[in-house]
């Protein structure tokens, strides 16, 4: 089988859209030598290190190939004599001449506006692709997000597949650099969804009593609520995959308060490295999460610094922790994802055929 996946994602700098088909791209070609798998964009991309099953292919040769989505793409698709194509993100290609399979990372786009402000041509566009079979098949990550698809969209239930993400495997316990007192972590997009207004106001209310940091580290967007001034709240900004390893491993514990997720990778990634995780109960996020990590309304400031305060006096609840976040993580797997992925695939080379 020949496969042909949307790279756009590779021109991030950093975050868990970069981070999926990065990985998922390295597992499907190393799970499965038989395969070509391509990568794909109108924009210069980093290219993974990978078997020699994954390739890149070059930006548009010419200005009209440059109007990706309507000519460049399909041509490319056709040039290369693609099997099928994978939209990564939200995208497939208007003409259905090559089975397609189209990610859905989740609701974001039509639940709230001001979660993602230049989503506009995913709110108006994703919705016609899928009503008109644009996509033979649809994956999501989580069996939430695959039930809020099939109501929002009545789409045929046996068209959308949820396929889990894992965390990469360099994410593991690593010894820390001693930090200047302890911290909690907070990874990921620096957006409005991420709830970081309630997070920050627990985390005062904790450095009144202790002697604690709060590390803020990702990629700040445009529309990031202003963050107050305070001591002990680090912004740390964008972080080698290294400096993260160590990060997770030294943290009291990650803290995940987001309103909204159709995964929540950063909570996987630091439950695999031994960190406590105290994360929302957003339905995805305790999909993932299970039994692994200590979840609490995502608005209750008075529960987020209750549950931190709990984890700096208490050395033995942050160890009964740190073994149900390992037990969890263990339970995930990029070699899964890649299966299960390519099932996606036959499945839509079948349906597409009919």
């Amino acid at each position: 089988m020949r496969v042909a996946l949307d790279a756009t994602p590779l021109t991030l700098s950093s975050g868990g859209l970069r981070r999926y088909v990065e990985e998922m791209a390295r597992a499907l070609a190393r799970c499965f030598p038989e395969d070509e798998y391509w990568l794909l964009s109108d924009q210069p991309f980093p290219a993974p290190a990978g078997p020699g099953n994954l390739r890149c292919g070059g930006p548009p040769a010419g200005p009209l190939e440059r109007r990706w989505w309507l000519v460049g793409l399909p041509r490319a698709i056709e040039q290369l004599s693609v099997d099928v194509f994978h939209g990564t993100n939200f995208e497939v290609p208007w003409l259905r001449r090559r089975p397609a399979v189209l990610t859905l990372h989740d609701l974001s786009p039509w639940l709230d506006a001001d979660w993602r402000p230049p989503a506009d041509r995913v709110r108006r566009r994703t919705p016609w692709l899928i009503r008109l079979g644009c996509a033979d098949m649809i994956v999501t990550h989580t069996q939430a997000v695959r039930r809020q698809i099939i109501e929002r969209f009545r789409v045929d239930g046996s068209r959308v597949v949820a396929v889990p993400l894992a965390a990469a495997a360099f994410f593991r316990p690593t010894e820390s650099v001693p930090a200047r007192r302890p911290y909690f972590l907070f990874v990921g997009t620096l957006e409005p969804r991420k709830n970081l207004s309630v997070l920050v106001e627990a985390f005062l209310r904790v450095r009144q009593r202790y002697d604690v940091d709060l590390i803020l580290a990702g990629r700040r967007r445009a529309d990031c609520p202003s963050l107050p001034a305070c001591e002990g709240l680090i912004c740390a900004g964008e972080v080698s995959d290294e400096e993260l390893r160590r990060l997770y491993s030294g943290a009291l514990a990650c803290v995940y308060p987001s309103l909204y997720e159709g995964f929540g990778l950063p909570v996987l990634e630091a439950m695999q490295c031994g960190a406590p995780v105290i994360a929302s109960r957003d339905a995805a996020i305790r999909e993932v999460a299970g039994d692994g990590a200590l979840l609490i309304e995502a608005t209750d400031v008075r529960g987020w610094a209750q549950a931190m305060g709990a984890l700096v006096e208490r050395l033995d609840l942050r160890a009964f922790w740190r073994e149900r976040a390992l037990r969890r993580a263990a339970q995930f797997n990029w070699e899964t994802t890649a299966r299960l992925t390519r099932e996606a695939y036959v499945e839509a080379l079948r349906r597409h055929a009919r």
